[in-house]
């Protein structure tokens, strides 16, 4: 238990890969860890798209930002929520289907997200480093036309995955004061608490390899939720059928 507990505790994400495949049974035995997550009223809402065309990895790299490990890294997996499984279950057994009600648009999404990080657990154990690219994001419907997703699913994430050449420093969490709580939510110390994690923040990109932009997190998070952050998803979801009844 003390190996699993300092396995995630470890954590960081890995952007410089070594040219070294993961051997197929490997990968396919992370996937079906992954698969073994919880699973809200056993949806199973979760489809993975493993890309392995690297004119297509291009494409998405330039798609977000310009993320060059998309490229480079040994694997590169697009993380979906799947509702048109859910639909196919209701056609099958002639009932209406339900699923642009919120409801099961959160369960989807959770599912992948239970699933993936159970996934990345089980492929850091074996050595094997990852990176989340939420910036799949940044334009979805031409991912989605470029994988050839249906309506009813949507892209929430892509992974890479593969072996590290980089060993960077773990970045420190808020305390564990200012995220448990006890019987009640209440911050009376959280301001405090929170000032002297922004100066470790601050700190921990100072004395980073490779440097850091050095802004202590509180700025980091004022920065992000003052301007508009992928104000088009809201439409593309509704396109692919999610419409938040």
């Amino acid at each position: 238990m003390e190996s699993i507990i300092k396995l995630l505790k470890s954590h960081t994400s890995i952007r410089k890969f070594k040219k070294q495949p993961i051997e197929e049974s490997l990968l396919l035995s992370l996937i079906e860890a992954g698969q073994s997550a919880a699973t809200s009223s056993f949806l199973q809402g979760t489809t993975v798209i493993r890309i392995q065309n690297m004119e297509t990895r291009g494409k998405i790299a330039d798609l977000c930002g310009g993320q060059t490990y998309v490229g480079s890294a040994a694997e590169f997996l697009v993380f979906c929520a799947d509702l048109k499984r859910s639909k196919s279950c209701c056609n099958k057994h002639k009932v209406e289907f339900n699923g642009d009600y919120t409801e099961q648009f959160i369960i989807a999404t959770v599912d992948v997200a239970l699933m993936a990080q159970s996934m990345v657990a089980a492929a850091e154990s074996c050595g094997i480093g990852i990176c989340y690219i939420g910036a799949i994001r940044n334009d979805p419907q031409k991912i989605t036309e470029l994988l050839n997703i249906p309506k009813h699913v949507y892209p929430v994430f892509g992974l890479c995955l593969g072996y590290p050449d980089q060993a960077p420093e773990v970045k420190p969490r808020l305390p564990l004061e200012v995220v448990l709580k006890n019987e009640v939510y209440e911050d009376l110390e959280d301001n405090a608490l929170i000032e002297d994690y922004d100066s470790k923040i601050e700190e921990y990109y100072g004395e980073r390899s490779g440097g850091g932009h050095g802004t202590p997190w509180t700025a980091q998070i004022a920065g992000l939720l003052s301007t508009k952050s992928r104000p088009h998803m809201r439409a593309f979801l509704a396109k692919q059928g999610f419409n938040f009844k």
